[in-house]
């Protein structure tokens, strides 16, 4: 199927229309009734006259509110969709996808100078360029968002009807000027990218989540359950994934933490990774990816498949919905009790939210260790109770205390990412857990990020410290071969940013 093949217009449908059901044909005239009254029909085609009335009037008030600036912004909006559709009409689509990106744009651009001419547009060169980058950004992309998707500086884009368009840069959310022409634009961009992972939204299934090409999370809501207008969030990946090393020298952890991490993942200690929704925890399960063998398999299970593992032999699943008839859904917990049938050395979970916590647990428990997951709490203890809660779930036949020491006994670290109150991103903790002690589970901290104060600016002011307990996990480690440097430990304040030259993959082979 090709970039146009499911363009429609509405100049198109409408011919569709008047194919499928002409107004004038004998067989429509036989079924309306010769003893109609004249004064009904009267009344039906002012009760079809009066919405659009009034929906003109509503058109009519908004404008008159309007300043000069968003006039001139909704008169391009309106100008571009009106522009987009007389081209698709224009352009013969089967021959223009056969083309290549480069030949393809020069011939929209062509058609597009003749159109401005055609209708006396009063625009430069240079507006000329920019309309047509936005027309094809309608055409082949994702309209109005295709410059933000563009912008490294980006890392989500919140889009709250089609009137309201924000951004987070630096951890801090911004409003753009972009926006849709209107609910039926942005309706359209949606369809498209849940379209092209083999999912829907509509009435009946008003919430889905979907990715990008480049990886990049969608999560969209629209009516019932979106009470203004569609709603849609991207979580932006960048194109050349983090390590720890950026990690390390954006501030979110100290070398020497980063150096630890690195040497339990090789050693193929179990890590949770926990935190809120914007943590980075998933950002920091890629990173920690670099330290695994590339002679090791990995198996992938995610609701939407995001993860960028930086390992040649990985094994991608993601779960499937239910089609229009309830029928055909895949969970997470299928997936895992398949993948230990696909030879696995390590099973990653890109987010345990449900009753496959305790196929997981089993998994880690049966010879696949070094596994890792993330799950959404706000503190390492309340991932614990998470974990006991989502093996809940599955209705399985097993005590509390048998739970627990699944969970004991499969889990070895706990690292706590955070999104600080100023947008600053952190592992605020780094925590063991040891064993059981009667019914409760027992850890202890190795490491952990505590606030001080706040800035001029009202940032966050803290230091990372070492608690100076030496993990129990430190045996497995050195004899893995990592030469950890075992004075991390000690208690004391930890330096932030790059101790070494040398990254981690030099000093820790």
């Amino acid at each position: 199927m090709g970039r146009f093949s499911s363009i429609v217009t509405p100049s198109r449908l409408s011919a569709q229309v008047e194919q499928v059901a002409p107004a004038d044909t004998p067989s429509a005239k036989a079924q309306v009734s010769q003893k109609q009254d004249d004064t009904q029909t009267q009344e039906d085609a002012r009760s079809l006259v009066k919405p659009v009335d009034k929906k003109t009037d509503r058109r009519t008030r908004a404008r008159s509110s309007q300043t000069k600036e968003q006039r001139a912004k909704d008169d391009a909006l309106y100008t571009k969709r009106r522009l987009h559709n007389r081209l698709i009409d224009d352009l013969d689509l089967s021959i223009l996808d056969k083309l290549d990106e480069n030949e393809m744009r020069k011939q929209i651009h062509a058609r597009v100078k003749d159109i401005v001419k055609s209708e006396h547009m009063k625009l430069n060169t240079s507006e000329i360029q920019e309309l047509a980058a936005a027309l094809i950004n309608e055409m082949t992309g994702l309209g109005p968002l295709e410059p933000l998707l563009d912008d490294e500086s980006i890392s989500d884009i919140l889009v709250n009807t089609h009137e309201h368009v924000f951004v987070e840069r630096g951890g801090e959310l911004e409003p753009t000027t972009v926006r849709f022409a209107d609910e039926a634009h942005l309706l359209r961009i949606i369809n498209k990218i849940v379209s092209a992972v083999g999912r829907r939204v509509d009435e009946s299934h008003p919430m889905a989540d979907a990715r990008l090409a480049d990886g990049s999370r969608v999560n969209v809501a629209v009516a019932p359950i979106a009470v203004d207008g569609p709603l849609m969030s991207i979580r932006k990946f960048s194109s050349n994934p983090f390590t720890l090393d950026k990690l390390v020298d954006f501030g979110a952890a100290p070398e020497v933490v980063a150096e630890f991490l690195w040497a339990a993942c090789k050693a193929k200690v179990t890590i949770l990774i926990s935190g809120g929704t914007g943590s980075g925890k998933t950002t920091l399960l890629n990173a920690l990816s670099q330290s695994i063998s590339h002679k090791e398999r990995l198996i992938t299970i995610e609701d939407a498949a995001e993860l960028q593992l930086q390992q040649p032999h990985v094994a991608r699943m993601e779960t499937r919905p239910p089609n229009i008839e309830g029928n055909g859904e895949i969970k997470q917990r299928e997936l895992v009790k398949n993948a230990l049938r696909m030879r696995p050395d390590r099973v990653i979970l890109g987010e345990v939210r449900g009753e496959e916590a305790f196929d997981m647990l089993q998994a880690m428990n049966t010879g696949h260790e070094g596994s890792l997951a993330t799950l959404h709490a706000n503190t390492p203890r309340d991932a614990i109770t998470r974990l006991e809660q989502m093996v809940g779930m599955g209705d399985m036949k097993i005590s509390p205390e048998g739970v627990a020491g699944q969970i004991a006994s499969a889990v070895g670290l706990i690292v706590q990412a955070s999104r600080l109150s100023d947008g600053q991103r952190k592992i605020t903790s780094v925590s063991e857990v040891t064993g059981m002690e009667g019914p409760v589970i027992q850890m202890q901290e190795i490491f952990n990020y505590t606030k001080t104060g706040s800035g001029p600016n009202y940032e966050v002011i803290g230091e990372f410290r070492a608690t100076g307990i030496r993990p129990q996990c430190l045996h497995e480690i050195l004899t893995s071969g990592s030469n950890l440097d075992q004075t991390i430990f000690e208690p004391g304040v930890l330096e932030i940013g790059r101790v070494s030259e040398r990254s981690l993959h030099e000093r820790m082979p």
